[in-house]
């Protein structure tokens, strides 16, 4: 994959050019990594969401949808009732998709029976991050061995939309894997976050 130069007049990954937000979505978030349960539990709900979709659209709705699921506070969504998804369908501001909605707060639940048999979200899905020496060019894959295998350990414990893809973007963002391309000036930076990053 190549690179794109960026404001700074330096490389990025050139998945940057899509969109002038993505450069600070890029150097800020995406593939450091992430042991907090809260945003790990978001951004599988925003992968979710993202489905059929572009993460541009998502991106710029992120807060929108914080506001409309307690900021993803998988133990007050749990929470949630008929009524709340009656209210999120007429939410302007987000994707309004029955499916998904009930999926992720479907998902609360699930992840409140994680942290309970498993300490924290964190610790089972670390579990699953691919070594390192096994992983193919950066931004050559949609799909690998351990997001398809953290999909089905998902979908077995109840989970919905957490496909295979949903999945490894989801690792690829939140640093289970540095898929930054070589050259980019965040790769390096990412991989030594990475190797002083303590697993949960």
């Amino acid at each position: 994959m190549s690179t794109i130069i960026g404001p700074d007049g330096q490389p990025r990954c050139s998945w940057c050019q899509a969109a002038p937000e993505f450069f600070h979505y890029h150097d800020t978030e995406w593939g450091f990594p992430v042991s907090d349960d809260r945003r790990l539990f978001e951004k599988l709900c925003l992968e979710s969401f993202q489905s059929g979709l572009s993460w541009r659209t998502i991106l710029a709705k992120r807060e929108n949808f914080r506001a409309a699921f307690a900021n993803f506070d998988f133990n007050k969504m749990a929470d949630f009732t008929p009524d709340d998804v009656e209210r999120l369908l007429q939410d302007k501001g987000i994707v309004r998709h029955r499916g998904k909605i009930e999926a992720v707060i479907n998902n609360a639940a699930r992840a409140q029976e994680i942290v309970a048999q498993e300490g924290s979200l964190a610790a089972f899905i670390w579990g699953f991050e691919p070594d390192a020496s096994t992983l193919g060019q950066p931004q050559t894959a949609s799909t690998s061995a351990e997001s398809i295998a953290l999909s089905k350990a998902l979908k077995k414990r109840g989970w919905k939309f957490v496909g295979p893809t949903t999945v490894y973007a989801f690792m690829q963002a939140m640093g289970l894997i540095n898929d930054h391309v070589e050259g980019c000036v965040m790769r390096d930076k990412a991989e030594s976050i990475r190797k002083d990053f303590i697993r949960p």
